[in-house]
């Protein structure tokens, strides 16, 4: 006998930062909801495998960065060591107890969580464990995972969920991608102490990126000691098990003959992410479109092509922020339950800032000058650009960069772009993130009275 379905008004598979936030607060407005999480978890790649503890990492990075500029200050802290598995340990306790904070709340606001990999019968059945969920509305939000290549040895290798399993610190480190995931990992290994080598396609790096941020970065780690191969095309793994340095990674460069190899103790991948939709069962929804990257699509009130199935966050595809997730979560949440006044919420997807938390930091909202430059032609746009060291580096013998771009369009001279790199900049930009949501233009920029000495005031007295 069929198990008899339980009706719930909302489900949500996944529960991760977007779920979460979604399941909350539809629930705040008396809906009657499931959030269904197979990982054992709450949290998602945000809290588990991602932004939390990859920041609990920088800080540790950015602490052993200061403690060498100091004594440029007259402040001698002595010789000191870093401790890779004190660090972990001290970490995992900080996601765990964000895992429990994560799980008292949804059970606060009334939100039934259940532990398991969900399953579509229909669009509006959910199997789940022996059970069977039913909802006239299911949100899709099962994030995303990273990408293993399909190259021979790749299984030797680490993704970036494996950076957070290190027990001890690698000696010699091969960071294969030069995407922001990797460029992070890569900063954080080098500042700890690791010898780190970047394996990019192209010249570039952080492609996505305006090219002030891509080739400043590029630099400033350069003089940090990170070492890159351009142009190049990886072509395996061979483990020598014994070996100090085991894993032998293969690789060809565009331009030059034969094929080069070099010795590691930890191959990282870091070639991109892909959404997660495999467990789901699409199948029994045929009307759901997948576009070529495997994403799932919907429109712009996160509608998939089946009335009542939604769908936000990294298996959307669009935006893959944390930030994003959480307030598309709320916005459709609002929509479905919220009442007539929230019947056209949806979330703006134009003009989101991100920060890159690489050594230097960067942050990015808007157009680059390249997308400004094919959106308003060349005569339609203008670019303010600067270069400085930060006043903090006044007494040491390095000059890191700072660099900025201001990039606005028309006679006007409304900011479409605004692209920043150099200490402090990671905090710098949400304010100027609001200003540019709100229209700003570069006069109101300039009627901004500048805050001295900072870094920012830099962004209000270009010319």
């Amino acid at each position: 006998m069929a198990p008899i379905a339980r009706l719930f008004d909302f489900i949500v598979i996944g529960g991760g930062s977007g779920g979460l936030a979604c399941a909350r607060r539809a629930a705040s407005y008396g809906a009657k909801v499931a959030l269904i999480e197979g990982s054992g978890r709450l949290g998602g790649t945000c809290v588990n495998v991602g932004c939390v503890p990859k920041k609990v990492m920088f800080n540790g990075a950015s602490i052993v960065e200061a403690l060498e500029d100091a004594k440029h200050y007259g402040i001698n802290v002595g010789s000191h060591t870093f401790d890779w598995g004190f660090l972990k340990q001290a970490r995992d306790a900080y996601v765990k107890r964000l895992n429990g904070i994560y799980a008292t709340n949804v059970a606060k606001d009334n939100v039934e969580y259940v532990d398991g990999e969900a399953s579509f019968i229909s669009s509006t059945e959910i199997r789940v464990n022996d059970a069977v969920l039913s909802a006239k509305h299911i949100l899709i939000a099962t994030g995303g995972h990273p990408i293993i290549p399909a190259l021979e040895g790749a299984e030797h290798g680490i993704d970036s969920d494996g950076f957070f399993d290190l027990e001890a610190q690698p000696k010699k480190v091969a960071v294969v991608g030069s995407g922001y995931i990797g460029i992070e990992l890569a900063g954080i290994f080098r500042a700890l102490g690791s010898d780190v080598t970047v394996f990019t396609r192209t010249a570039q790096i952080l492609r996505h990126h305006d090219n002030i941020i891509g080739d400043t970065m590029m630099a400033e780690m350069k003089r940090l000691g990170v070492k890159f191969e351009h142009n190049m095309s990886a072509h395996g793994i061979k483990r020598h098990e014994g070996a100090e340095l085991p894993l032998e990674l293969s690789w060809s460069t565009s331009g030059q003959e034969g094929v080069s190899s070099g010795s590691y103790d930890c191959v990282l991948w870091a070639v991109g992410r892909a959404p997660n939709t495999k467990a789901l069962n699409l199948g029994a929804l045929p009307e759901v479109e997948i576009n070529k990257t495997g994403h799932i699509v919907a429109d712009e009130y996160q509608n998939t092509k089946i009335p009542g199935v939604y769908t936000l966050g990294d298996v959307y595809g669009k935006s893959e922020l944390t930030p994003v997730a959480i307030a598309a979560g709320r916005k459709l949440a609002d929509r479905l339950f919220g009442g007539e006044r929230f019947a056209g919420s949806k979330l703006d997807y134009v003009n989101i800032p991100t920060v890159i938390f690489g050594h230097p930091t960067a942050g990015t909202v808007g157009l680059t000058e390249n997308e400004a430059r094919q959106a308003y032609g060349d005569d339609g746009i203008k670019v303010y650009q600067t270069r400085f060291t930060n006043m903090y580096y006044s007494l040491t013998p390095y000059k890191p960069p700072t660099a900025m771009k201001l990039v606005v369009a028309g006679p006007e001279e409304k900011v479409v772009g605004l692209h920043l790199i150099g200490r402090g900049c990671d905090e710098i930009l949400q304010g100027f993130g609001v200003a540019i949501k709100m229209g700003a233009t570069k006069k109101d920029f300039d009627n901004c009275v500048a805050i001295h000495p900072t870094s920012s005031e830099e962004v209000v007295t270009m010319r």
